[in-house]
């Protein structure tokens, strides 16, 4: 990384910061990539920053270290981002003078930055569980609807729909994730089931081992509570695009489509099935959405 910014024009974007976010974004092959790249190339570009942001940040949550390591790691990023978004990113970190940009640019909010990283430190511990709803309320803000709320400005969505739309959506789409990863997540002694609904199905106490919950009667039940839910946000999440501006609403709109596919044939398989090979939408499919709701 070179120390100082390369000269360009300000008002664009910083073509070496450019190329590292995208780079980051490549490497990751998330499922979101067809959605960020039809896109106009300005848009495209910040959003390939918001997206390497959280890629990175989320991998320090879920790398194997120390857990005080990785805490020190996200208030280390807590200070980055109060630098990034008072016009003073580090000239030697690429990402950081890529989000300065999208901070000016789009208004990207350091609240919403903060909240993704705090978000990640929930993640951080190598234990996690989450008391009742209200915590898995709070962890699906944070680590979903504050992604959106970053998003939508890029996007150009407008501001007094950005809020509620990130809400319906990132609740929408972190449920199915959870729904979707209940063993996986166990595996990893994470549970995201609130154990509130697991005590009140009978699943008193908590085990010490997280895939000892995978077989009780509760987890089905619960998983059948966190799906009403998830319907509920997801019918929000439509009835908003509906009053939103076609061409600004096209992202969102395919990330929200893949995800409600994922989600139907999560519900088709039943509440009952928590092992086994994990749901995912076919390649062919979601590149019929991604026409369907991003190009026409």
């Amino acid at each position: 990384m070179s120390g100082t910014v390369p000269s360009h024009d300000p008002g664009l974007p910083d073509p070496e910061a450019i190329a590292a976010v995208t780079a980051i974004t490549d490497a990751s092959g998330t499922s979101f990539g067809g959605a960020m790249r039809i896109l106009p190339p300005e848009r495209r570009d910040g959003m390939f920053a918001v997206y390497a942001f959280c890629r990175v940040v989320d991998d320090i949550a879920d790398e194997p270290a120390p857990e005080p390591d990785k805490m020190a790691r996200l208030v280390a990023w807590r200070d980055r981002v109060e630098a990034i978004c008072a016009g003073r990113p580090d000239p030697r970190e690429p990402l950081d003078r890529a989000l300065a940009w999208v901070v000016a640019r789009f208004g990207c909010r350091r609240e919403d930055f903060l909240a993704v990283l705090d978000g990640m430190a929930m993640d951080a511990p190598p234990r996690v569980r989450l008391a009742d709803g209200a915590a898995l309320a709070l962890y699906c803000d944070r680590v979903a609807c504050a992604v959106g709320r970053l998003s939508n400005p890029v996007f150009g969505i407008p501001p007094a729909q950005s809020a509620p739309l990130a809400a319906a959506v990132g609740h929408a789409l972190q449920l199915t994730n959870i729904l979707r990863d209940v063993s996986e997540d166990a595996a990893r002694d994470r549970v995201y089931l609130p154990a509130d609904r697991l005590a009140a199905h009978g699943l008193v106490p908590m085990p010490d081992d997280a895939t000892a919950i995978l077989d009780h009667p509760a987890v089905p039940r619960v998983r059948a509570e966190l799906a009403v839910l998830a319907e509920a946000r997801f019918a929000e999440a439509d009835a908003l695009f509906r009053r939103l501006p076609r061409r600004p609403a096209r992202p969102a709109r395919v990330m929200k489509e893949v995800y409600h596919a994922l989600f139907r044939r999560l519900r088709a398989r039943g509440w009952t099935q928590v092992t086994g090979p994990a749901a995912r939408v076919p390649k062919p499919v979601k590149i019929w959405l991604a026409a369907r709701h991003g190009l026409l």
